[in-house]
């Protein structure tokens, strides 16, 4: 008996059929953003990252074009098991020769090479728009901002952004994301906090006005504890996106970073399910803040992926990673994350589904028991199947770093 089979009797013991387990991870997807690649710089803009979020490190190779950004993503997929979706910001349009189209008019046109290069693959595009890292950026402030002008130009982006999201599903066939996430906040104790509230509540109504079909375009409310720079105030609490979502029809998103460090968004998951037939997820690595470190095989990840699995949600849960890291190679970090994420859903389809039951019973020392024992289970052994299934080498960082060699080293 080999050691996938040994697994299996063993998993059998403990009530799991790791065969279908197996068969039920194919058919999750999840969204693997763009901006690993290449530090969040996009190439619409030369402005500097900004916008309470910063990325730290200069590890060589970083991608430059479009060309080069693609090429990496390529490379770094090859090397993921599973069904994947690529995430793109809007800042990642691709203008013609000499082209300078604004942000608040960019067009489906402007990501038509992103279509082609999903398509080709067999994949589905989600979307932000992108409100940082732009001179339209006025004190830290966009949708909530007091100038009506930067407010009209914010609103035009995000509209823009609507009709980009039902491009990508009507082109892939597959329906799109489309997230929004402002920076918007203050430094130092506002003397207001109602008013910036009130007029991102407003500008956002603009832009969810824009005619969409909702069987296409799923367009979620991303919240913020706080960022470099907008420490005292964030417009876009977790309070004010949740009601906002729940009382305007969309889908609520929580990213795990953006919380206080004593929050769980595991804990949150079942709340949200509770009330809204879907929910989407930016799954990273908070390190003390919302520091975007590289997703592992963490406790929190596996909490996570057991609360969607419990909740019999892996349909209802839009998964994506969100995290950049340029201190170590980057293509590693985009795998490395994305597996985690994968090994974290293969572990909780793994638990048995008696848990449930023992807790319903109220047999708290059993459950405490069966869980223990879970963790000792050969989870290695049907991982290391799964990607043999997938086509995929467990060993990755001899190509990545062949990768580096060959490809990545050469960019000055």
């Amino acid at each position: 008996m080999n050691r996938f089979e040994s697994a299996k009797e063993i998993y059998k013991a403990l009530g799991t059929d790791v065969e279908a387990a197996l068969e039920k991870l194919k058919t999750v997807t999840v969204s693997v953003h763009c901006w690993q690649g290449d530090d969040v710089r996009g190439f619409d803009t030369r402005e500097a990252l900004s916008g309470g979020i910063q990325t730290t490190g200069n590890y060589p190779g970083r991608a430059r074009t479009p060309e080069e950004l693609m090429r990496d993503f390529d490379k770094a997929i090859s090397l993921m098991p599973g069904k994947k979706k690529l995430n793109l910001h809007a800042s990642y349009a691709i203008f013609e020769d000499g082209e300078a189209v604004g942000r608040d008019a960019i067009e489906p046109r402007h990501f038509a090479p992103w279509v082609k290069f999903a398509k080709e693959r067999g994949m589905g595009l989600d979307f932000n728009p992108t409100f940082f890292s732009h001179p339209m950026v006025k004190d830290n402030l966009t949708l909530s901002s007091p100038d009506g002008e930067v407010r009209a130009y914010w609103v035009r982006h995000g509209k823009a952004c609507v009709r980009i999201a039902q491009y990508f599903a009507e082109e892939t066939g597959v329906p799109c994301v489309m997230n929004i996430w402002i920076p918007d906040g203050y430094k130092d104790i506002p003397a207001d906090r109602l008013s910036p509230r009130e007029r991102f509540k407003s500008a956002l109504d603009g832009i969810i006005a824009e005619p969409h079909d909702k069987d296409k375009v799923y367009i979620t409310l991303e919240s913020k504890v706080f960022g470099i720079g907008l420490e005292s105030y964030t417009v876009g609490s977790a309070e004010f996106c949740l009601s906002y979502s729940m009382t305007r029809g969309i889908t609520p998103l929580m990213d795990n970073g953006h919380y206080h460090p004593t929050e769980a968004v595991s804990d949150k998951i079942s709340a949200l399910l509770a009330f809204n037939d879907k929910i989407a997820l930016h799954i990273t690595r908070p390190v003390r803040w919302d520091s975007d470190h590289v997703v592992l095989f963490d406790d929190e990840t596996r909490e996570i992926a057991k609360e969607i699995v419990c909740a019999d949600a892996l349909q209802r849960v839009f998964i994506a990673t969100d995290y950049f890291d340029a201190s170590i190679n980057r293509i590693s970090a985009w795998v490395t994350g994305v597996r985690s994420v994968q090994k974290a859903l293969l572990y909780a389809l793994l638990l048995p589904e008696r848990l449930k039951a023992l807790q319903a019973c109220g047999d708290f020392t059993e459950l405490m028991v069966l869980m223990e024992a879970v963790k000792t289970a050969p989870f290695g052994d049907v991982w290391s199947e799964y990607l043999r299934r997938e086509g995929i080498a467990e060993d990755y960082i001899s190509e990545v770093k062949k990768y580096e060699k060959e490809v990545l080293v050469n960019r000055q």
